[in-house]
Order: structure tokens, then C-alpha cells, then sequence
């Protein structure tokens, strides 16, 4: 069963997000109180560029698998250590397309994006993890296993040990990409 394992918010433009018991999310807007949640772009590296671009990164789910994969490369990697909204366990997210909807809990609903393109502040984390948290497939395409990002289309409470149902979009898929 697809679960919410943790759920994390910061209100400072941190790399890793604190723990809480529930987080609350907005429609359009992302998690109430997360310095990334807004109608339009909130990383700094994004504002920079253009302010005024739609936020597809209101919120940023990671599978706790990729921890349990990272320790076995001699990492300790903790939920929101990287930053994430919900630490998630049971769902390969990953391999989800484009404009999949995940119900979390009993009312939120959150869209899949794309995929979260880490950056060198993984290394500043932990020397070595950027590396860790990419790999290249058979035909030696780039793999990015930091999460996934979405946007909120309903709102609700959220917390750990909610359920996630996964609504897949109508055919044909698109793959996910960096957003």
C-alpha cells in the first residue's frame, strides 16, 4: 500500500525541511507556511531567471526506498533531509507520468510535474550524494532518482501514515522531465 511515510515544511529557503505531524496544502499554492509554495516560481535560481513563470515545483515528494539505497552507498539520508515535502513509501514514483494525480489523505490531491533536477547543493549536503542520487540507463540516458514535483489541485490536511492513491492520466503518458 502506497503511503505517506513523512511529511516536512521549512518557511526559509533551507536545503532540508523540518519534520511535522501535519502539513496543510493549498490549492495552487503548495504547503501553507513552505518558502517553495506560491502561484509562481519560489526557488531562487527559478526567480532569478523569471519571476513570473508558473510554479511547477509547489511541492516535492521523495521515495523513502531511495534512502535505504543511499545507505547501502554509505550516505545517512533522513526524511526532508533533501528537502522534501512527503517522503513517501510503497509508490515508485519515479516511473509515474506526467499529470498523474496522487490523493493524499482524505481530501488533498497533488499533480505530478516532473521530475525534481538535483542540484550542487546536494554535495554541499553531503560530499559525494549528487552522484549518488544520479545514474544512466542501458542506453546511457540520464536518471534523476531525487523525487518528483507537482502542483496542488486540492487542498487538505496531509500526514504521516496517509494512504496515497494514484490516479494515472488518460493515454498516451508522457514520460516525466525536469521541471
Amino acid at each position: 500500500m502506497a503511503t505517506v511515510l513523512a511529511v516536512h515544511r521549512s518557511s526559509r529557503h533551507d536545503f532540508s525541511k523540518f519534520p511535522e505531524a501535519t502539513v496543510k496544502l493549498v490549492a495552487g499554492l503548495g504547503v501553507e507556511g513552505d518558502a517553495h509554495a506560491g502561484v509562481t516560481v519560489q526557488h531562487r535560481s527559478r526567480v532569478a531567471r523569471d519571476p513570473s513563470l508558473p510554479n511547477l515545483r509547489q511541492v516535492h515528494l521523495l521515495h523513502a526506498e531511495l534512502f535505504e539505497e543511499l545507505r547501502g552507498a554509505g550516505f545517512t539520508v533522513r526524511p526532508g533531509d533533501l528537502g522534501e515535502n512527503f517522503t513517501t513509501h510503497g509508490v515508485a514514483l519515479l516511473a509515474l507520468p506526467a499529470g498523474t494525480l496522487l490523493h493524499l489523505g482524505r481530501d488533498a490531491v497533488v499533480e505530478i510535474t516532473g521530475l525534481r533536477n538535483p542540484c550542487s547543493q546536494i554535495d554541499r549536503f553531503q560530499q559525494g550524494l549528487m552522484a549518488a542520487v544520479l545514474d544512466r540507463d542501458s542506453s546511457g540516458q540520464l536518471i534523476r532518482k531525487a523525487g518528483v514535483m507537482g502542483v496542488v489541485l486540492a487542498g487538505g490536511d496531509v500526514g504521516a501514515g496517509d494512504v496515497i492513491r494514484i490516479a494515472l492520466p488518460p493515454q498516451p503518458h508522457r514520460s516525466l522531465v525536469p521541471v
